[in-house]
């Protein structure tokens, strides 16, 4: 058995431009749409929002849709104004009350989109280049098979000389050894945490979705387990830079994702005891089970 998902499914970005997209995504007849969940972002969402048009200038995308948590600092207007559609994550599924963080926001997302392929950028990202999603999205399109592609970079810290290793302090000391210990088809994964991840929407729609920053390492066991190692790549993104969590912050982002993998493995029937899960959030159901349901009337 493949221990490392690195053996066969591992890319960069730069094996993918936006005319390779376009044409790839042209030939088998699929909308795409990237969608960026955002919290008073209105130092980084203009410049990506700008990149991400140039793309669908070039034919390899469609739409670029931000998902706004209500902010007061102005991200929903500036988002517009650089040619993005805004949707406010409180109008969505309301039915299913408050929004619970990030997963939750994805999950409403996802509901209001009705593109074959939809991409999730981070929209606190800084130096943005449209290379974020072009690899993306030609992993997913380019690729034989591909259902699931995920992000890998380095995260420098701010001065770190270290080889820029030092960022995604969760990602390093909890998820890669948990995924290595529970799940080792997936411990070649570099970033199970990255937020940037390209999915077709047949199988989105089959996933449950974690609330908070349950979701990403959950979002990748899940998809695994609907589509096996040979339908996820990982892609090779250079560099990220975006804002640090203090180190005090750390700790319930890292007991949130170990409760959420906890959960797997007692779905899974392998692991037995009273309460082992009650840290873990709260999950939304797979959209499929919500069919002929529009966003607004839930």
């Amino acid at each position: 058995m493949r221990n490392s998902l690195t053996q066969v499914r591992t890319f960069h970005h730069s094996a993918y431009t936006a005319p390779q997209i376009a044409a790839a995504r042209t030939q088998q007849e699929l909308s795409v749409a990237v969608c960026l969940p955002a919290r008073e972002c209105v130092g980084t969402v203009g410049e990506i929002v700008t990149a991400l048009g140039a793309l669908r200038e070039a034919g390899a995308l469609d739409r670029i849709v931000v998902i706004d948590a209500a902010s007061p600092d102005g991200t929903a207007g500036l988002a517009a104004q650089a040619g993005a559609e805004v949707l406010q994550q409180d109008d969505l599924l309301p039915s299913f009350g408050a929004v619970l963080g990030k997963g939750d926001a994805m999950w409403r997302a996802t509901s209001a989109l009705d593109s074959d392929v939809v991409c999730f950028i981070d929209a606190d990202s800084e130096r943005f280049s449209a290379h974020f999603a072009t690899g993306l999205l030609g992993a997913l399109l380019c690729e034989p098979d591909v259902s699931f592609v995920k992000a890998f970079y380095r995260r420098p810290l701010t001065g770190d000389t270290a080889g820029g290793e030092e960022g995604g302090r969760v990602n390093h000391l909890m998820a890669r050894p948990a995924l290595a210990l529970f799940y080792p088809q997936l411990a070649g994964v570099r970033q199970p945490l990255a937020g940037e991840v390209a999915a077709r929407r047949d199988l989105l729609e089959r996933l449950p979705f974690v609330t908070g920053y349950g979701v990403e390492i959950a979002m990748l066991i899940d998809a695994w387990r609907a589509v096996g190692e040979a339908g996820i790549a990982q892609v090779d993104l250079d560099e990220h830079h975006n804002r640090h969590q203090p180190l005090s912050a750390l700790s319930p982002m890292a007991l949130t994702v170990l409760a959420t993998i906890t959960r797997r493995l007692e779905q899974e029937g392998r692991l037995v005891g009273e309460g082992v899960t009650g840290n873990a959030p709260v999950e939304r159901p797979p959209l499929q089970s919500l069919a002929g349901l529009s966003p607004s009337r839930v």
